[in-house]
């Protein structure tokens, strides 16, 4: 019998799943691999979409911040999830993904590329959401942490196989734009598999015709029943994410303008970082299911801080050293966020909730990109901007100790 703490019993599938459960799994967490895919590609890529489109050193935070804001309209998705159940909308949202991916690869100027980037950001963000809230409710509690984990570790795989990609992009016809266009195409595959995907276990889907205001009803019982829930959530993940979104996605330009690595050299590291992070998903799902949320998110937030104001201030070995663990940290993070948004509230608006977490995310990290175009017109480096805006994360500390509710091994209603 594998022991509970052993390394075995913390990555290995859990025997007491059925095979009904862990297909559904893999189906869920195609779309973190597809999500991560797209995500890596416009840090990886991000110097040869400047270069194609000559965007000016201040604007790339724009660029960026501007993809991002394509998550807002996923609210009242969302809601929709809420009311009508999941099923539908997880195999709609990768169509509408895969036509973005498409339509990138052929984007003609920058302001084209930042729309189709914020048509993907849309459904990719709907996608994860979805897929997070479908493992929750049809996991078992003592499960859930490691179910999240998993699904983030198949986004670890969606990055790994980016970055390997990048690393031919100089030999590519259309370079970056081929990356886009066969990912499109791979999209496509995962929609058709997902045709017999059931409806979440625990979505009891309504009988009656619908009524004036009916799809309000989420919004309404977060504002009236868990409004203090939701408010320690939003401040932790904006907290974390203000940061994130630009620290995460200058790394690729970093290594290459500041320390002369090539596209295969960049990629190699994304490689490395995106197999250990594989592991560090599972090992954060299980750990917070073992010993709690708080603690484990709150430890990831301290190590990302930390290890991505080593990566803007350091060179040599410890470069990729801290990299890793800025990459491990980050999924962690995102590992326990993603749980505790799902379980902090009932079925009836657990979309929603998560949403407007997400929603929170994107804001604070477009604010984020947008505020490291100020910090370097006024420190004069991305590396002096980035690691002062790495802080950030640490506001979150007090709120995760005292306002933010435990909820491993607790059930769902």
């Amino acid at each position: 019998m594998t022991k509970p703490w052993s390394p075995r019993a913390f990555l290995a599938l859990p025997d007491d799943l059925s095979r009904e459960q862990k297909r559904l799994l893999f189906l869920l967490g195609a779309a973190f691999f597809i999500g991560q895919y797209d995500m890596t590609l416009l840090t990886l890529a991000l110097p040869d979409v400047q270069h194609s489109f000559g965007i000016a050193e201040d604007k790339l935070g724009e660029l960026i911040a501007v993809a991002r804001l394509g998550a807002i309209p996923a609210l009242a998705l969302a809601v929709f999830a809420d009311r009508r159940g999941r099923r539908q909308l997880l195999v709609v949202t990768l169509v509408g993904l895969s036509l973005s991916c498409l339509a990138t690869a052929f984007a003609q100027n920058s302001a084209q590329f930042m729309l189709f980037q914020s048509s993907a950001r849309l459904f990719t963000t709907l996608e994860e959401i979805l897929a997070v809230t479908f493992a929750l409710e049809m996991l078992p509690a003592r499960h859930r942490g490691w179910g999240v984990g998993f699904l983030a570790a198949m986004g670890a795989l969606g990055s790994g196989l980016a970055a390997v990609l990048y690393g031919t992009v100089e030999v590519l016809p259309g370079e970056w734009r081929a990356l886009y266009f066969v990912g499109g195409l791979a999209i496509l595959y995962v929609a058709w598999l997902r045709r017999s995907l059931p409806e979440s276990p625990m979505f009891e889907a309504p009988t009656v015709a619908p009524i004036p205001g009916e799809f309000l009803q989420p919004l309404r019982e977060i504002a009236t029943r868990h409004r203090y829930a939701l408010f320690t959530l939003l401040f932790i993940a904006g907290a974390f994410f203000f940061q994130i979104g630009a620290t995460l996605n200058f790394m690729s330009k970093h290594l290459q303008n500041i320390h002369g690595y090539s596209s295969g050299e960049v990629s190699a590291l994304f490689v490395l970082a995106g197999a250990m992070a594989i592991f560090g998903n599972v090992l954060a799902g299980r750990a917070s299911d073992a010993i709690g949320r708080r603690p484990v998110l709150a430890l990831a937030m301290c190590v990302n801080s930390a290890a991505l104001i080593a990566f803007y201030n350091t060179s040599g070995w410890w470069l990729p050293l801290a990299w890793i663990a800025a990459l491990f940290s980050f999924f962690a993070v995102e590992v326990v966020l993603n749980t505790v948004s799902g379980e902090l509230f009932p079925t009836s608006c657990r979309s929603t909730a998560a949403t407007l977490k997400v929603l929170c995310s994107v804001l604070a990290g477009a604010a984020g990109l947008l505020a490291e175009g100020y910090l370097y017109s006024w420190l004069g480096s991305h590396g002096a901007a980035l690691s002062l805006m790495a802080l950030s994360s640490l506001l979150a500390l007090p709120l995760i100790a005292i306002y933010l509710r435990e909820t491993a091994n607790s059930e769902l209603t």
